[in-house]
């Protein structure tokens, strides 16, 4: 790796500790609202807690806010979500739009994410990963990505991969910033959420 990008890493990594970290105080508050709200709607935990692949494919707990009913993905389509899901929650639904996310922050700041980066990915999606696959691994998972801006859930997972990819050969300071500025137009107008949102 050329002594540059080696460097943007180094600053790469700064800027996620500081936008984490100021980020997870200012929405602390925020989050014991929401969280009020999420057990008062359902029963079941305010994080909903998974194991990911990350960079390398290690595997880190990923942290989110709970939009679904408890121990959803051993029922109905499992871990497949559908635009009118019968598991997800009335809070949920507002949550989807990307605020849901919000708590991978802390991952972000233990360093297991990045704010921009390859979606975590589940571990049984890593065992059929291709040699050629895996390369979307060698970069930490990021809370936002090349391939949420450019499709989220409609995009098919050949092209969500083929985007990490690019993302990985392409990266660039300038990209992760011009990644989080269209993340904001993104989650604003809340399309393509689900396969089936059009």
């Amino acid at each position: 790796m050329k002594k540059s990008k080696k460097k943007d890493l180094i600053f790469k990594r700064i800027i996620d500790v500081l936008i984490s970290g100021i980020g997870l105080i200012l929405l602390f508050p925020i989050f014991v609202i929401i969280g009020a709200l999420i057990k008062l709607d359902s029963k079941g935990p305010v994080f909903f807690v998974q194991e990911r692949a990350g960079e390398d494919g290690k595997i880190f707990r990923a942290y989110k806010l709970r939009t679904m009913v408890n121990k959803a993905e051993k029922i109905g389509l499992g871990y497949d979500i559908e635009k009118n899901d019968f598991r997800i929650t009335r809070i949920g639904k507002y949550l989807r739009w990307g605020i849901d996310e919000l708590p991978q922050l802390i991952n972000v700041l233990k360093g297991e994410m990045s704010l921009v980066g390859p979606r975590p990915t589940l571990l049984y999606q890593v065992n059929q990963y291709t040699k050629w696959e895996k390369q979307r691994m060698k970069m930490k998972p990021g809370i936002t990505g090349w391939a949420l801006v450019n499709g989220r859930n409609i995009l098919s997972w050949p092209e969500k991969i083929k985007l990490d990819i690019w993302y990985i050969d392409h990266w660039s300071l300038h990209l992760d910033i011009k990644i989080l500025i269209k993340t904001l137009f993104v989650v604003a107008k809340g399309k393509n959420l689900y396969e089936d949102n059009k």
